[in-house]
């Protein structure tokens, strides 16, 4: 279980540098809603002010039990939501994803959480020495390919970095004795770090300002052509069963 794992001197040590990231990556985002799926030990939004938090998964000590690839919550409704290694440890990384992306407001945000297999982490997974452990029971997936997924959603990344460059040592002893690494690897070889947290907002397609009328007066004289505008592509949008949770502004 990830959970237990991140407890050990191992996984502390990345859980130290990615709660970090979060805070950095949380603490400017502002609205009502805020969503966190799974690993409810730890707080991903603990530096993020929105007032509304509430942290969703299939684990023990969530406040909603749910499946992360079907979130019982209202479509356009959540500003925010955070996927601490959700994607790599489910058969239904894209499913969640496309999740994220329904509940998740106009210009809403998404933090995404990931071991990066371009790295010492990730060559000890591919070289199957740790196979059945975790992390690396998990499906790693690089960031290459997590941009690819996000640009299909509409998603546009505007943050990320990459930590944990010391080789994946068990004992606190040695990866202190290695953490000169990190200053290396940032300057060095910024993307082999063994982690990475990613930030990317929700963009949404054919979106039009309602202007006031007395505005658009002022305005139409200027204008060059007639614009065709697209259907409100959210007008058939809704929740999608009476069990979902409607989160109320």
């Amino acid at each position: 279980m990830l959970a237990r794992w991140l407890e050990s001197e191992q996984g502390r040590y990345v859980l130290d540098w990615e709660l970090a990231q979060f805070d950095n990556a949380v603490d400017d985002i502002f609205g009502y809603h805020a969503l966190q799926i799974g690993l409810p030990e730890h707080d991903f939004l603990r530096e993020n002010r929105i007032p509304h938090k509430t942290i969703i998964g299939s684990d023990v000590g969530v406040a909603v039990r749910a499946r992360a690839w079907e979130l019982p919550i209202a479509t356009n409704s959540v500003d925010l939501v955070v996927l601490p290694h959700v994607l790599e440890f489910s058969e239904h990384a894209h499913r969640i994803l496309r999740e994220a992306d329904r509940v998740l407001m106009p210009d809403g945000s998404i933090v995404i959480s990931g071991f990066n297999p371009l790295s010492l982490w990730g060559a000890k997974h591919a070289l199957g020495y740790a196979r059945g452990e975790y992390p690396w029971e998990g499906r790693l997936i690089g960031l290459s390919r997590l941009r690819d997924w996000l640009s299909l959603l509409s998603f546009e990344q505007n943050g990320g970095k990459f930590g944990c460059y010391a080789p994946p040592f068990r004992s606190a002893k040695w990866l202190e004795r290695w953490s000169f690494m990190e200053k290396a690897g940032d300057r060095w070889w910024p993307i082999a770090g063994g982690a990475y947290v990613v930030r990317a907002i929700k963009r949404t397609v054919g979106m039009r300002l309602v202007m006031p009328p007395w505005r658009e007066k002022r305005t139409s004289a200027k204008a060059l052509a007639p614009v065709a505008q697209r259907g409100n592509a959210s007008r058939g949008l809704s929740a999608r069963n009476s069990g979902e949770v409607k989160l109320e502004r």
